[in-house]
């Protein structure tokens, strides 16, 4: 439940106290450890030949000691491998390990010149880290091995990789990050199976010496993860979320969405949330300590969305002490109510798919803006809506992993294969709904743009062969029903507005019902300068905004643009209240989870065996797009309402932060709570008969 990781640097060895370490695991209540054993620096007396040891090692062994002191705790303990660098002697005996760049030159590596960066999917990986494997399995009876920068440092052009791919596609690595290119495309996958291969066999090397270990890969993630999620779901016993702080731009969401994004393919897995104590910059400031509130809301934020806290602390000498108090304080707390933090599933009914293959080969270079920027703008918007909702892979969406939803949502999932889009259509027959944008199914799962869009008859909508993009100075008009004279839900609130602005690119398709009523018309787009001349041209056409379908019980609504990214660029009220209303009327049933009040607040309902958690953390701050966060400022009191499931009723409630006494009120299945201001979190727990 509680994970410690100590990264240990080659001077520690006769520098650092490990009773301090021991001790403070003891005190954080830590289950389990994950402790530096070898790869670039081996902390042990290695026999491998070219394994280095620290030079401050002597006749010490430092992994061996913190193992043994962790094992009289009763701690798990995982062993840390590195394989990402070597020293100059492997070099000298064997140059073809090392990494090769695209003018042919062997790599350097970037921040320690004495270095040299090593080729994951050659010898380096298969031979030589694997005796190193089961040298520290054999040895210590580790219960994982943990690698970090296992998977390379980008591509490599050495003779293994060259030949190794040569034989697989016929082709030359390629040269180009262009998706569509062959050579690209094949690369992929090559580049995919061969890192699988060596997971495979590291983890029946270590399964052979210990049967109940295993190998943890350092990987995975969302959209823009190199590694297939729905395959390490299948490999990984347990899986480390390695997003370890917020930095630039970034929200403390983001945490929440790590463990979204990890649960969606390994399911009922622990998931690990690893958290650094220091600034997670570019500057990569690795002796650092973050403000102690940055650090609460960043876990409290993964804890609420599924991850088991995971602290991690480079060099055994501390030096600035000021998180020490405040991850003892979180895990404290964790260790007195982790039952209520056993999570089974959660009962969210609306689900976001997020698509590796459209970042793969619709993305490209540019996936973060092109993919990655439209799930942001409505995992805000969501967010901001209180809409519990979970993470769903693409790969997996089959009757069976989505079944438990009633709305799926797509914001630009633009590569989708021809069974993926069946399924779609089986989940819309079987009376689910969902909310689409932009240039979904318009693409296979190669990245391949289609005739029309793989989903057009859910649509409504058929491509007419143009895109638009980066448009400026565009609106959409607010229509009312021709026949009732009232405006449509989905613009409830906009109906003063007249107009509101248009996203950046734009999708030209044709209705299939041409006498079909859309709630938002296109204002196409005018000049902006000089000011003289800023009027409409086309005062108003008849082209769709947003086609709006129902069938049965099912409801489908597509925006032929940008909606969710643009709302990411210049998070616009207007777009906020489109995405909330599109989401609200598609779903059409009442959300298991309702919280009313002031404020940003991110929530999340979890089933334990025998309770529910309803999870409120308070991102109501001035500094909530920026980080870190300099003070708590707490939210106003909150009106909860929770679903009770069918066949169970409440036996008690109780905060799970808070001390004050929660007093709660039963009708019609569901039970409604005041919430009093809450800090950085609130967990309401309540135990089901």
């Amino acid at each position: 439940m509680r994970w410690a990781q100590l990264t240990l640097v080659e001077d520690d060895p006769g520098n650092y106290d490990p009773r301090f370490w021991l001790d403070y695991f003891r005190r954080t209540h830590s289950d389990a450890a994950c402790l530096s054993a070898g790869g670039c620096v081996a902390y042990y007396p290695t026999r491998v030949p070219l394994h280095y040891r620290s030079k401050f090692l002597g006749d010490r062994d430092c992994f061996g000691e913190l193992v043994a002191g962790c094992r009289k705790l009763g701690m798990n303990v995982v062993a840390r491998t590195d394989p990402h660098a070597a020293h100059q002697d492997v070099y000298d005996a064997h140059p073809d390990w090392i990494a090769v760049d695209a003018q042919g030159n062997k790599r350097r590596h970037w921040a320690d010149k004495e270095l040299w960066v090593t080729c994951a999917l050659g010898p380096y990986n298969f031979q030589f880290m694997t005796e190193v494997t089961r040298e520290i399995v054999q040895l210590y009876r580790v219960d994982g091995i943990f690698s970090n920068r296992w998977s390379g440092s980008g591509m490599c052009y050495c003779e293994h990789c060259q030949a190794n791919f040569k034989k697989f596609s016929g082709l030359d690595l390629p040269r180009t990050s262009n998706p569509r290119d062959p050579a690209r495309r094949q690369y992929s996958v090559w580049h995919q199976a061969r890192l699988f291969e060596l997971w495979r066999l590291w983890d029946a090397e270590i399964k052979k010496i210990n049967p109940n270990a295993g190998y943890i890969a350092n990987a995975g993630g969302g959209a823009l993860s190199e590694l297939d999620m729905k395959t390490i779901g299948e490999l990984a016993p347990t899986l480390f979320a390695d997003r370890q702080a917020r930095h630039g731009l970034m929200a403390p969401w983001a945490n929440g969405k790590n463990g979204k994004e990890y649960t969606a393919t390994l399911g009922r897995k622990a998931i690990a949330g690893i958290f650094s104590v220091g600034i997670e910059e570019q500057y990569r400031w690795k002796d650092s300590v973050q403000n102690g509130e940055e650090i609460r809301l960043w876990v409290a934020d993964g804890i609420a969305h599924n991850l088991r806290p995971w602290f991690t602390k480079f060099n055994g000498k501390v030096v600035d002490k000021r998180w020490l108090q405040v991850v003892e304080d979180i895990y404290g707390w964790h260790r007195k109510h982790e039952r209520y933090l056993r999570n089974e599933r959660s009962l969210a009914r609306v689900a976001m798919v997020y698509s590796q293959q459209t970042a793969t080969h619709y993305g490209g270079a540019r996936a973060r803006a092109r993919v990655e920027d439209h799930t942001l703008g409505f995992y805000q918007a969501l967010l901001e809506s209180r809409i519990p909702f979970d993470m769903v892979h693409d790969r997996m969406l089959d009757a069976a992993s989505i079944g438990r939803y009633r709305t799926l949502i797509l914001p630009n999932i633009a590569a989708l294969s021809d069974a993926q889009c069946a399924q779609l259509k089986a989940f819309v027959a079987g009376g689910g709904n969902l909310v689409a944008t932009h240039e979904t199914s318009l693409y296979d799962e190669w990245g391949a743009r289609r005739r029309d869009f793989g989903l057009a008859s859910l649509f409504g909508a058929s491509f007419s062969g143009r895109i638009d993009q980066d448009v400026h100075n565009s609106y959409l008009h607010i229509e009312k029903h021709p026949a009732s004279g009232q405006y449509h839900p989905i613009v409830d609130g906009l109906d003063t507005a007249n107009r509101i602005i248009n996203g950046a690119n734009w999708v030209h398709v044709k209705p299939v019902d041409r006498a079909a009523y859309s709630p938002l018309t296109l204002l196409p787009s005018f000049p902006d300068l000089p000011m003289e001349q800023v009027y409409p041209r086309i005062p108003r056409t008849e082209i769709p905004g947003v086609f709006l379908h129902e069938t049965g019980k099912s409801r489908v609504v597509y925006f032929p643009f940008d909606l969710d990214r643009t709302f990411w660029e210049v998070l616009s009220a207007d777009h906020l209240r489109l995405l909330r209303n599109a989401v609200q009327w598609a779903h059409n049933e009442p959300q298991p989870l309702t919280v009313e009040g002031r404020g940003v607040l991110d929530v999340s309902l979890w089933l334990q065996k025998e309770s529910l958690t309803a999870h409120l953390v308070n991102l109501t701050n001035p500094m909530l797009m920026k980080g870190p966060i300099r003070e708590i400022l707490p939210s106003p009191p909150q009106k909860v309402h929770i679903r009770i499931p069918s066949g169970r009723r409440v036996r008690k409630a109780q905060f799970l932060v808070g001390s004050q006494t929660l007093d709660i009120q039963e009708a019609n299945g569901a039970v409604s709570i005041d919430v009093p201001p809450i800090g950085i979190h609130e967990v309401i727990a309540i135990d089901l008969a």
